[in-house]
């Protein structure tokens, strides 16, 4: 089921192949949903939803959409306790449940179950630290199967080698050191083994760790033979392994590839980081090994990731980090303190943004932009074409006087009709492409192209709008904004994310003193999961003729 799937739709393969037994083990001993069971990230989690009611979405192409990638309590609020899809949480989520279970004077067992590519977190490591000292029922399982999404890095890796070359003996015990019990099983694929070591801790009245030797894609030679690439995957034939054929567009990933392969193995400064994501970028095992000490990977930690950047960069090194928007999220406190506060220049890449970023709730794109302008001294860029892409992240490699993020486009791509700006240290002046009269439009990044179609709509009922590209998202060109207001009755702004504390609020705030209207288009302040990216921007009159027709009506009034 967990190949039919994922073959026919694209999907997590490897880690849902790996777990297959001990999912059904961990079912067949604890009593959910009496017992608490937390996955995390929940990569591994098709064998758990199929036990728990939900098969139909496997083994039914017409209830493929039905069931998400990732533990949700709205698909079932009684075994999915919590929504997972970033990494790490789930200790310090069964802490908290313990503790709850406790207060209550109650017994039953609560139970995380977590892959060692998410202990490279560090709220794994918080759980564990506040885990260890519970004098309570808590169970760890711990699924090691050598992986993240690419293979583990750190130091710490080299402890769970030790304990698995020594079937669990050795004196470098992480867990232990935490103050938890320990219990190794070398074949975590061996049901009846699986079955014997749950038995073993269920009902414990302390904490302790159940650490299982796994194997990604388990069963399937394709992925047991290339983890990484199937770690999640595109459509694929089921007998070879080969993607599905389809005709690869360009995008901008093709772009931000050459540029980090150029600067990584021709620049002896460069440092390229990746925070546990590298293939979403286009480094595959090939590309890393080229890099060699150029790129590093602290695995899934971007507070260390960010803190890495500033502090290369504090000592001269060149630095690169492009991350996945929804994960920077976990960041906020490093971008801050450690980056913004500093002087640190350095360049900052973010991935998957916007209404066509990852559809699915937990790793939505909405909201890097209210988040990283929130922050003083980081210029955020929005390109609008492949040309602007290239040369802002040409420009914010080379500079050396500002924190620089560049904010990657996802919808479309587009190319520049001419030469394109190559310096960006003028900050915040926007860049207007027509003169018009009476209406501005400013288009942010990807919603560029949106606004000429506006622009050309407004045409047919004799508006000749302004069209702006602002370039810059973390600042207002205020006395461009002063000198619309001499011919012009409204400005309207449009962006792929967050209106609330985004860019175009900034603008409205600006512009509302002269006099003239603002009309602000983006995502309402609202979780959105598996949606359809057109019929989410025709929800939210962000079609074209729905702008053009706002703009018409508010002129009217």
């Amino acid at each position: 089921a967990v190949l039919y799937r994922t073959s026919e739709i694209g999907g997590h393969v490897g880690p849902n192949l790996g777990d297959v037994e001990s999912i059904i083990a961990l079912h067949y001993v604890f009593n959910a949903p009496i017992d608490r069971l937390v996955l995390d990230v929940s990569h591994q989690d098709f064998p758990h939803k199929m036990i728990t009611g939900r098969v139909n979405g496997f083994i039914n192409p017409d209830d493929f959409d039905k069931i998400g990638e990732y533990t949700d309590p709205h698909e079932s609020p009684k075994y999915d306790i919590f929504y997972a899809g970033h990494t790490s949480p789930s200790i310090s989520l069964c802490v908290g449940l313990a503790k709850a279970r406790d207060l209550r004077k109650d017994k039953y067992n609560v139970v995380a179950f977590i892959g060692d590519g998410a202990l490279s977190g560090g709220e794994a490591f918080e759980g564990l630290n506040a885990g260890g000292a519970l004098h309570s029922n808590l169970i760890v399982i711990v699924n090691d199967n050598q992986m993240a999404i690419a293979p583990d890095s750190g130091g710490m890796y080299k402890g769970l080698r030790k304990l698995r070359e020594t079937n669990g003996t050795a004196n470098d015990n992480l867990f232990k050191a935490f103050g938890f019990d320990y219990l190794y099983i070398a074949d975590g694929n061996n049901l009846e083994d699986l079955i014997a070591a749950y038995r073993k801790v269920k009902d414990t009245d302390h904490p302790v760790v159940v650490h299982i030797n796994t194997q990604k894609g388990e069963g399937y030679v394709p992925a047991e033979q290339n983890r990484e690439k199937f770690h999640w995957s595109v459509p694929f034939d089921v007998a070879t392994g080969d993607p599905k054929v389809f005709e690869k567009e360009p995008d901008y990933g093709d772009i931000l590839y050459d540029f980090l392969m150029d600067k990584g193995l021709n620049d002896k400064r460069s440092l390229i980081i990746s925070t546990a994501t590298p293939g979403a970028f286009g480094l595959g095992p090939e590309e890393r090994e080229k890099l060699g000490g150029h790129y590093l990977d602290p695995g899934i930690a971007e507070q260390t990731g960010v803190a890495i950047m500033a502090g290369a960069a504090r000592d001269g090194a060149k630095v690169i980090y492009p991350v996945i928007s929804s994960f920077l999220q976990r960041a906020y406190d490093q971008l801050m303190e450690d980056w913004a506060m500093d002087e640190s220049p350095a360049l900052l890449v973010v991935g998957s943004t916007g209404i066509y970023g990852i559809p699915d709730q937990t790793h939505l794109g909405f909201w890097d932009i209210p988040m990283i302008t929130s922050i003083p001294d980081i210029v955020y860029l929005a390109p609008t074409n492949a040309e602007e892409f290239k040369a802002m992240l040409e420009w914010g490699y080379s500079q050396k006087e500002n924190k620089v993020a560049v904010r990657m486009p996802t919808r479309g791509f587009d190319r520049a009709d001419g030469e394109v700006a190559t310096d960006y240290s003028d900050l915040n002046k926007f860049l207007i492409t027509h003169k018009g009269k009476r209406v501005a439009l400013i288009g942010v990044g990807d919603f560029y192209s949106k606004a000429l179609e506006v622009a050309r709509l407004l045409s047919k009922e004799g508006i000749d709008a302004t069209i702006i590209n602002p370039r810059f998202v973390s600042g207002v060109d205020s006395d461009m904004i002063n000198e619309l207001a001499a011919d012009h009755e409204l400005i309207a702004s449009l962006e792929d994310g967050s209106i609330e504390g985004g860019f175009s609020q900034r603008v409205a705030g600006t512009a509302g003193p002269t006099g003239m209207k603002v009309l602000t288009f983006g995502l309402d302040k609202k979780f959105r999961d598996r949606y359809n990216p057109v019929e989410l921007e025709k929800e939210l009159g962000l079609m074209p003729e729905d702008i053009a027709a706002r703009i018409i009506s508010a002129l009217e009034q």
